[in-house]
């Protein structure tokens, strides 16, 4: 029986946090010899040495994907714009992403170039494919030794050639303890940097104690969504109870695909704006789905709601102090 996707998130999150993410070099097994320089080509149509052009002398982050994923791909892609914004000016400076398709014979340039453009990649972000037997040969290195596409694999691999430093790593993760991790990655920045406290380091991840739906949103959602800042890789969820209803809302999002195979306009209409990125099936349940809703009401309602003056602020809070 297949497994649904939070499910397979969650055990990813699990696998991560439990099993030892370095990967052990062998004194400099992972570099020029290791690595094959096969050609592999952008999603600008340019063609590129892997060691020489993409690896070597850099600070890497690895992620396999295809366009044409239905689950996880677009939601770990997400992920990875969100580090994007994080790692600001060092992105195509010190840190270099690369999301190689494992699908290269459907994933052409142009199909890979609509995808990053709907994820906002900016400047040392490349999205790679080549011949499938190139990109099975340079995919194994990193251990993808996938049978179907459905069983590709979701860590991301995290590398700095200089140093022959590897290791995975996983997006469902807390972001900001995962961009931690790549600026760890520099031996300066890390020596800048105090080791965090093991308690510190055992915090949780996720905000438990936020209202219903917050979690969910943060690690599902929030990559492709916001409430009222604009459309994003999807559309800007302010309003869209009013646009939708709850109880459109709530089979869309707990089955999207079947919804577009019924053509339900609504769900075509999405389609139609939001072309390259498709809403995954996130095998959501029924309180799972009303309790994204009610977070996003949460939300809009917050972002909507008449400013009290300054003055009915602190009567407010002195309300509340009395009490």
């Amino acid at each position: 029986m297949q497994r649904t996707l939070l499910a397979s998130i969650a055990l990813l999150a699990i696998l991560t946090v439990s099993i030892p993410g370095r990967i052990e070099a062998q004194s400099g097994r992972w570099g020029k010899d290791y690595f094959p320089n096969l050609p592999v080509v952008t999603q600008d149509g340019k063609t590129l040495r892997f060691y020489d052009d993409v690896i070597k002398g850099k600070i890497v982050i690895m992620s396999f994907i295809y366009t044409s994923c239905k689950d996880i791909c677009p939601i770990t892609t997400s992920r990875l714009a969100q580090i994007e914004e994080k790692l600001g000016d060092r992105m195509g400076r010190d840190i270099f992403i690369n999301s190689i398709s494992v699908d290269p014979e459907n994933d052409t340039p142009d199909r890979l170039k609509k995808y990053a453009e709907a994820f906002h990649a900016g400047p040392g972000w490349l999205f790679l494919t080549g011949t499938m037997a190139d990109i099975r040969a340079i995919n194994g290195k990193f251990g993808e030794r996938m049978r179907s596409l459905t069983e590709h694999r979701n860590e991301i691999v995290l590398g700095n050639d200089t140093t022959g430093d590897w290791q995975r790593d996983n997006v469902f993760n807390d972001l900001d303890r995962v961009t931690n991790a790549i600026l760890a990655m520099d031996p300066k920045w890390r020596d800048q940097v105090r080791t965090p406290t093991k308690e510190n380091a055992a915090m949780p991840l996720i905000p438990l104690n936020g209202p219903p739906g917050q979690a969910l949103f943060i690690k599902m959602c929030a990559g492709c969504h916001t409430v009222g800042k604009g459309d994003k890789v999807g559309p800007d969820l302010n309003g869209v109870t009013d646009r939708h209803g709850r109880a459109w809302i709530a089979s869309y999002i707990s089955n999207p695909e079947k919804m577009r195979a019924q053509k339900d306009p609504g769900a075509l209409a999405l389609v139609d704006k939001f072309p390259s990125v498709r809403m995954p099936n996130m095998g959501l349940s029924e309180n799972d789905a009303a309790d994204l809703i009610s977070y996003v009401e949460l939300q809009m309602y917050r972002l909507n709601a008449p400013q009290t003056g300054s003055q009915g602020t602190s009567a407010a809070h002195q309300h509340e102090h009395h009490h």
